[in-house]
């Protein structure tokens, strides 16, 4: 009987040891997954604080720039800082940084970037450039993601002749370069900042709709979409509840690089004439005012140039620390 009882003994203990370690092997793959989960992966990552942190700064600015604009219009206009139009004649043209000096004259810490060519303050058209890009990066990426997310899952869940249908209309338009399709729109359409939103998303659909098709492809497939089915969910619910949320995490990164690309594409807009019209003040503008002035004053490029880099670089920094923070391969 002793043997007995120590055997059953021996059994319970073996199967609560069990037991507490499925337990464990649970609550690690719960507290794997999540949003905070993700938050934490990106907390830890360097790469994405640093870009988070360029993300962060140049919101705040393009915020600032846009209450001052709004709410302050008096000081806006009477510093001569942005609108051509009310430029008095100056001296001060082409001025070097602060503590630089050159044959056009020394910096001061009134215009701490120096100035352009009409004698307006570096500083300040950067700032407000900056409201002009954060704004377009983040409403052209928006347009283009909802539109491909919207092709690109109806086509994935229901295939078939609906797949065929939205995927050749797709890569007909991914066919067509980026920059000249967007030119030809705004050519039609009009030079406007608004239209060269609706222009840069349009173009940016194919990129997101390829890339959630191909995740609808293989979560269509998952029980608990044959269950929903089964149930009698209705296709829509099912695509917008499960399957979309479910292939988002990819196109969730993608969307963080594009906005960077969007920031260069509407810069180079304004480069060559469309997008941002005088006497709003953009940073393509402003790299196609300096271009007659290089030799003359280095600065007056350099720092539109710079204040794209910066962002831009920001921007794929804190898409690439999501995308291993999302990624379940690399979190082992």
């Amino acid at each position: 009987m002793a043997t007995s009882d120590t055997q059953s003994d021996e059994m319970l203990s073996s199967g609560r040891t069990e037991e507490t370690g499925a337990d464990e092997s649970e609550r690690a793959v719960k507290s794997r997954v999540g949003w905070r989960y993700t938050l934490s992966q990106v907390r830890s990552d360097p790469t994405a604080l640093a870009g988070l942190c360029i993300i962060g700064f140049m919101t705040a600015v393009a915020v600032f720039a846009y209450i001052d604009a709004k709410l302050l219009d008096y000081w806006f206009a009477s510093t001569y800082w942005v609108n051509p139009e009310v430029d008095p004649v100056t001296v001060e043209a082409l001025l070097p940084p602060v503590g630089v000096e050159n044959a056009l004259g020394t910096g001061t810490l009134e215009h701490p970037l120096g100035t352009d060519n009409r004698g307006r303050d570096i500083l300040a058209r950067l700032f407000y450039g900056t409201r002009i890009a954060i704004q377009v990066g983040f409403i052209a990426t928006a347009f283009g993601l909802f539109g491909g997310v919207i092709v690109g899952a109806v086509a994935g869940y229901y295939g078939g002749w609906v797949d065929d249908v939205l995927m050749r209309g797709v890569e007909t338009l991914y066919a067509i370069p980026f920059l000249i399709l967007v030119i030809t729109f705004m050519s039609v359409f009009g030079r406007d900042l608004v239209f060269a939103m609706i222009g840069v998303g349009i173009g940016s659909i194919p990129v997101f709709a390829r890339l959630i098709r191909s995740r609808v492809l293989s979560v269509r497939e998952e029980d608990y979409v044959e269950a929903a089915r089964a149930a009698g969910v209705r296709d829509r619910n099912i695509i917008f509840r499960h399957v979309v949320p479910n292939s988002f995490a990819p196109v969730l990164v993608q969307a963080t690089l594009q906005v960077g690309v969007s920031i260069i594409i509407v810069a180079g807009l304004s480069f060559l004439g469309f997008g941002v019209q005088p006497p709003t003040p953009s940073w393509g503008q402003m790299l196609a005012q300096s271009r007659n002035y290089m030799l003359q004053s280095v600065w007056f490029s350099l720092w539109p140039g710079l204040a794209i880099l910066i962002t831009v670089v920001g921007f794929n920094l804190f898409g690439d620390g999501l995308r291993d923070a999302l990624d379940p391969r690399l979190n082992n």
